[in-house]
């Protein structure tokens, strides 16, 4: 596909601020000092902002959503720079840059981040994926319509020999996650709390992300029963309904911290898996100097079920991050609408009438 760019410049939001009607009665001083103000209020002191893009679908979509918004709606000389949790998060903290990581998974640098808010270096935006990262164990949507009892973990324990094993007719099959992720542990332990060898399960490594997901795709395709680890927002999930099967534990945070999510836990426990908190983080300094264009981030979130959709159409069509947020402002004015201010609104929609 032909990816296409929204060439949107900043002579366009001028010429929108700037532009009078010379038959206007007179102004007085005052309201004239008054419409300027109002005029550029949300950019007179945006100025340069960086970016975080990081390396996977979900985050480069919203860093160029970012960048549209914050360009096209409050002024701002918004640029994309590489990133990843890690090394942006770590760059924040010490040399205060980028200015916004649009979406970062807390919890994989939380102290180090608590840290760095407490010093007055970072701020906590807001939630990007408001449900957090999800992950769990999951059935086919078509599974629980036949049989409601597959939505729980006695339901798919007591229909085991339904999770045909491909290479052994005695096992039923768990597909478990790719050796050298860290849900490997998580899923691994749960497998074990959870007795599902006792059930006559094997649980199995697909060998990579792709594998995993193929074999959603596979059993989607001719309808078979399918059992396994997978975790949201994904193209996956957006594209194969899929129901997450409940322990009936509920979420035992301190369990999951101490030995869920412990490799070489010799005793876990049942437990469902806490989200994944993912905020948007930005510098100090860039909340401080630019509070119009901060309150938009504290504001822009998305639920799982809706970027799992977008991660989806992303796939299908081949999109990139800058034509799927292209895509998305297009079509999606009455939830951008209520993330902005009305005069960054107004702005944006001329910018996108008239590329």
């Amino acid at each position: 596909m032909k990816v296409q760019h929204l060439c949107l410049t900043a002579s366009i939001i001028m010429l929108t601020a700037c532009g009078q009607d010379n038959e206007q009665p007179a102004q007085s001083a005052s309201d004239t000092t008054s419409t300027a103000k109002e005029q550029v209020s949300d950019s007179s002191s945006c100025g340069r902002v960086t970016i975080a893009d990081m390396n996977w679908n979900s985050a480069t979509l919203i860093a160029h959503i970012d960048q549209f918004i914050l360009k096209q709606g409050y002024g701002c000389d918004a640029e994309l720079v590489p990133g990843d949790t890690m090394p942006t998060g770590t760059s924040m903290i010490e040399k205060g840059e980028p200015d916004i990581a649009p979406e970062m998974w807390s919890n994989s640098l939380k102290e180090a981040i608590d840290r760095g808010v407490e010093e007055k270096r970072l701020r906590y935006a807001g939630k990007s994926l408001s449900d957090g990262g999800e992950e769990g164990f999951w059935v086919p949507s078509y599974l629980v319509e036949e049989d409601p009892s597959l939505a729980t973990i006695q339901g798919v324990i007591a229909k085991a020999k339904m999770f045909k094993h491909p290479e052994d007719p005695d096992k039923s099959m768990f597909m478990g996650c790719p050796a050298g992720w860290n849900c490997q542990i998580t899923s691994s332990n749960l497998f074990r709390a959870l007795h599902l060898t006792d059930a006559g399960f094997d649980l199995v490594d697909p060998g990579s992300g792709a594998a995993l997901a193929g074999s959603i795709a596979k059993a989607y395709e001719s309808k078979e029963p399918w059992f396994g680890y997978y975790w949201a927002p994904t193209a996956v999930l957006g594209k194969y309904k899929m129901v997450k099967v409940d322990f009936g534990s509920g979420v035992d945070p301190d369990e999951y911290i101490s030995c869920t999510s412990k490799e070489g836990c010799i005793d876990p426990k049942v437990t469902m898996y806490p989200p994944s908190p993912v905020h948007t983080v930005t510098t100090e300094s860039f909340a401080s100097k630019a509070p119009q264009a901060y309150e938009y981030l504290t504001k822009r979130s998305f639920t799982n079920e809706e970027m799992n959709g977008f991660l989806a159409w992303m796939e299908e069509n081949q999109a990139d991050g800058s034509y799927a947020a292209e895509y998305f402002i297009k079509n999606n004015e009455d939830k951008w609408s209520q993330w902005v201010s009305a005069d960054a609104a107004s702005k944006i929609k001329t910018a996108i009438a008239n590329p």
